[in-house]
Parts: structure tokens; sequence; C-alpha cells
């Protein structure tokens, strides 16, 4: 028999939000995080904003600060998420049995320093002005930082956050793009499910807005180059949009069993409740267009969940504002929920804080817990001009009061990742 899995913390650092609550209000009140690009120069390259972190001092969550070194940005967001919402949950001060408890989390591609290689690079060059591959052997074991690798591993999100919270249980790194996170807190749901721990952090971490990254998702023509004001140029479901925004940030969710939370007297948030996932096995660049993986991702969290379409309150969508996502997504709905599809509200909080890749899911999921809790569903800003193929309820440009209690979160990643998770209001008696 399942064990049920309840929602006892959360932490969220957002583009538009250093915490939890702070990113919630900005997402009620459709505050974007969109702005010129700060962390370095954009001039020259075809994209120049991004939903960047801001405000934040790692060092207020490090407690090693040798272990800064070491820590890319999509770390030090992970670790900050995690101490945060190891906090809301109450396990700080009297943390979980080590061995019955794990890390399960979302992460990517990390971030290279262009210039620290760049510079290297530079040093490698023969009489010539060729690149001596030889000479860089010898330049690189002398000029690199030595430990240079362990920034760039994605398994190091989740070891430095079993590291600092003792978490000696099951631990894992899921790396399937836009999906990683959803799919990260589906199998950490399962974990606690089947009695292999009882207390597992879970989430996403990513950072991608750095030189490299830029130059790659331009390439791909994934990123929009709309010229317009930075803050509306993510607009998921508009007639206008033609691609999304990168964002960097992380959300961790702390998932217990029922039994181990009320032994403890914790705060029950939420309760996940059905996870499902799947594989387009279509293109590694588009979504199938008929939307089957994603039907398929949707159909087995609400199998799962025991949920009927119809009893879905919120649609926390991957709406990422490119064309082929969002008209594959709208699709997708439509066909699984049915009449209930155009009932259903269903928003894209990338129109506020751009796309987070490996941890767009995570911070998704907190909406729909939040939600639930508040009864309020965020809006998609910037859907000032309706694409007509597109006619569903998608929350525009206001908040909305709903009767919320039942929601399910998508997410839909490169290579034809999906991944969807149920989640409810916690009865206790349900």
């Amino acid at each position: 028999m399942k064990r049920r899995v309840v929602v006892t913390g959360m932490g969220v650092l957002a583009p538009n939000g250093n915490d939890t609550e702070s990113f919630w209000s900005a997402l009620c009140a459709g505050r974007s995080g969109v702005r010129k690009v700060e962390s370095f120069d954009p001039g020259g390259f075809p994209v120049q904003v991004a939903a960047e972190i801001r405000d934040f001092n790692p060092r207020d969550f490090v407690p090693n600060r040798k272990s800064l070194k070491i820590m890319g940005s999509n770390i030090r967001f992970g670790v900050a998420a995690s101490q945060m919402a190891m906090q809301h949950a109450g396990l700080k001060e009297t943390p979980p049995d080590p061995e019955r408890f794990g890390v399960v989390m979302g992460s990517g591609i990390v971030p290279t320093d262009v210039e620290e290689i760049g510079e290297a690079v530079m040093r490698s060059l023969d009489d010539a002005g060729e690149f001596d591959l030889h000479k860089f052997g010898e330049v690189g074991k002398n000029y690199l930082f030595p430990l240079w690798l362990l920034k760039h591993l994605p398994n190091m999100v989740a070891a430095h956050i079993s590291i600092i919270h003792n978490a000696q249980g099951p631990n894992n790194t899921i790396v399937t793009a836009c999906s990683a996170a959803t799919q990260a807190m589906g199998e950490a749901a399962r974990i606690v499910e089947r009695g292999d721990a009882d207390v597992i952090v879970t989430g996403g971490a990513d950072s991608r807005i750095d030189p490299l990254s830029f130059v790659s998702y331009s390439l791909l023509g994934a990123v929009s180059i709309a010229d317009r004001a930075p803050a509306a140029i993510s607009r998921p479901f508009d007639r206008g949009r033609d691609g999304f925004v990168l964002g960097e940030g992380a959300a961790c969710l702390v998932l217990e069993s029922e039994e181990h939370a009320k032994a403890r007297g914790a705060t029950i948030h939420g309760e996940v409740i059905g996870y499902g996932s799947s594989f387009d096995a279509f293109a590694v660049t588009k979504p199938e267009p008929e939307g089957r993986g994603a039907f398929q991702a949707m159909e087995a969290a609400l199998r799962d969940a025991n949920v009927a379409p119809q009893e879905i309150d919120y649609i926390s969508a991957h709406g990422t504002s490119t064309l082929l996502n969002d008209k594959m997504e709208t699709v997708a709905v439509k066909r699984l929920f049915g009449e209930h599809a155009a009932k259903t509200p269903m928003s894209s909080i990338k129109s506020m804080i751009g796309h987070l890749i490996g941890a767009a899911g995570a911070l998704e999921a907190v909406v729909g817990l939040l939600a639930i809790r508040d009864n309020v569903v965020p809006p998609t800003i910037n859907l000032d001009d309706p694409d007509p193929e597109l006619d569903l309820d998608y929350v525009p440009n206001t908040a909305r009061e709903v009767d919320v209690k039942t929601v399910i979160s998508n997410s839909f990643g490169f290579g034809g990742q999906n991944a969807s998770i149920v989640l409810r209001e916690y009865q206790g008696d349900a």
C-alpha cells in the first residue's frame, strides 16, 4: 500500500522574489523579473535580456565559506532554496534521521566561465597564432582552478544540499532538460511512497545566464529576439510570441510521509497524489505536434492520482512562449480534458520569470501549492493579442480568485521529455 506523501516545506529563489512569499506576491501582482542582463556585458549578443537573480548573497545560506569556491551559481541557488525549505518545514533545528533522509534534484547544463576558458585558450596559441592542443594540456593544468570540474558536474546541486543537511539516504539528480524538476519531484514522491525514505528535499536549480548559453540558445532559435521592453517579451499563448526568455533560480519542496509529518507535528501545506512521465520519440528540438507525449504524461499523472480531468481546478502550464510548445500544450489539454478544458484556468508564470529550464517545474509546483493555499491563480501576463488557434482560459494579465483544491503542473522539455505532477489540498481523513 502506498504511503501518502505530503509537503511540509517550500523554498524559492526567483527572478522576481528572493523568497517564497515575495515571489508569490510578485506573481499575483503580475510583476516581471525580466530585465537587461547585468551579470555580464551583453553588448554584441543577439539577446540582451534575461530573468536574473538580483540582490542575492550566497553567504547567507552556505555555512562553509570555502565551499563557495566550488559552487556554480546553480548550486548556490539550490542550496539557498533548500535552506529556506528546511526552515519552513521546521527541520533545521530538529533534523530527520540521516539514513531516512534523501535529496532528489533537477539540474542540467552548468554555466562555463567563458572568460576563464578563453584565457586558457589564448595562452595555448603557438607562435603562428594557431591553437596548440598539447600546449593547452600544460596551460590548463597550471592555469585553471584545480577544483574547476566540481563546479560543473550536474549532481553537485544534490551533493551540496545533502552535505549541508546531512541527508544520507537516497540521492539522485535528474537531468531531463525542462522536465527535470518535475521528474525529480515525482521520483522523490515515489521514494517516500514505497518507504525508502521518510523525508526528501526535492526540486530544481538552474542558471544559464552566461555568454555561451546566450549564443547557444540563440543559434537554436529558441529565445525571443523581439524588440520590446524586457518585461513585455515573454508572452505565452499570445499571437506575438517568438521564443522564451532565459531565467535562473531554484525551488525546493520538503516531501514527507504523512505518518512522519504528523508524528512531529508538522504543518502540512499540500499533498503529492500523482505523477506521470513520457517521451515523445519524435524530435529533439520540437514537440510532437499533436501533444502525444504531453497527453500521456498528464493522463498517467491523473491515473496515478485517481483523479478525473474535471476535478482539476488549475493547470500550472509549461507555457514557454514558443510557437510550437504553446500550441502543442493547448492541443494536449483539450484532448485530455475535453469539454472541461475550456472551464479550467491555465496560466504560465514563465511570462514573468522566463524559462528556468531544469528548475522551472519546481517553481511551478510551488505556485500550485500556493494557489491551493490562497485560492488565487496567477496570470499569464503580456497576453494582449490572443492567438486565435489557442482558445483556452490562460488567465490573461490579472490574477484571479478561484476555488482551488487540486492542481496539475506540467513540464515538457527538449528531446521530448514530458512530466506532470498532481497536487491536492491536504485533508487528513482523505
